[in-house]
């Protein structure tokens, strides 16, 4: 059970299509402060909230309108001792049809419950995925960081004493 990848499902109203789009566009649910492009085959884009996480990750894997594949090539935290936790990791989003709704399972492989950062991880991408990445595949506007602001994080930021 120590090393069971971190996963999240979400069963939505929507068409594969509209949550495979939804998906690619993370500015929209993950955070607005990142640079370059999310959607495209093997191109980069970095994340970062404040200095507390940067990561640089690229689009390895696209299977149109069923699934998704992201490595992190570079990370680092600044509220762990390993700050590189996440390096060599793989988010995979995986949509399929479940009898008129559509379900996204959402792995980051890789991210165990033995890492040091898997408890802030695992309450993050919790967040970003059943609330956030959920709203915008459904209502149109997800719940993303906002640029250069404390904004949607600042609670759980505050919970693990990270800021």
């Amino acid at each position: 059970m120590n090393n069971q990848d971190y996963t999240a499902t979400i069963l939505v109203d929507a068409t594969p299509k509209k949550a495979y789009n939804c998906i690619k566009d993370f500015r929209a649910w993950w955070s607005e402060d990142i640079e370059g492009p999310t959607d495209r085959l093997n191109e980069e884009f970095f994340y970062h909230y404040k200095d507390i996480h940067l990561c640089k990750i690229k689009l390895i894997g696209m299977e149109e309108n069923r699934k998704l594949v992201y490595e992190v090539l570079d990370n680092e935290f600044n509220f762990i001792e390993d700050k590189t936790e996440w390096v060599g990791t793989r988010l995979i989003f995986e949509i399929t049809d479940e009898g008129g709704q559509t379900k996204v399972k959402f792995t980051h492989k890789g991210l165990v419950p033995s890492y040091e950062c898997y408890e802030v991880c695992n309450d993050a991408w919790t967040g970003y995925i059943t609330n956030s990445l959920y709203k915008l595949i459904t209502e149109g506007k997800g719940e993303p960081n906002p640029k250069n602001e404390d904004g949607f994080n600042a609670e759980l930021a505050e919970k693990w004493g990270l800021n």
